[in-house]
């Protein structure tokens, strides 16, 4: 993971995918490959967790289980640059 997230921080992304992809290729270059499962047990098939294995969880439906809090900063004042964009050049006429 941290090959994964180092790799993406590289890239310029935060992309789970990213990560995923690139943790998996580092964990392959040391010689270990990654166990995916294909599908997730449903609730009437469920399979039993073998502690040898990696569990894997999907951050996208980790962040949709807890949305973010509210944002209460006020808004950002922008008159100041306002007037700078007004302000003409010295050396233009």
């Amino acid at each position: 993971m941290i090959a994964g997230l180092g790799a993406a921080l590289k890239l310029g992304t935060s992309s789970e995918d990213v990560v995923a992809l690139e943790a998996r290729k580092a964990a392959q270059a040391a010689g270990r490959a990654p166990t995916v499962t294909a599908a997730p047990a449903s609730p009437d098939r469920p399979e039993p967790a073998d502690p040898q294995l990696p569990q894997v969880s999907h951050l996208t439906a980790h962040r949709l289980a807890r949305p973010l809090p509210e944002d209460a900063r006020p808004l950002p004042r922008l008159q100041q640059w306002d007037e700078l964009l007004n302000l003409r050049r010295k050396d233009s006429s």
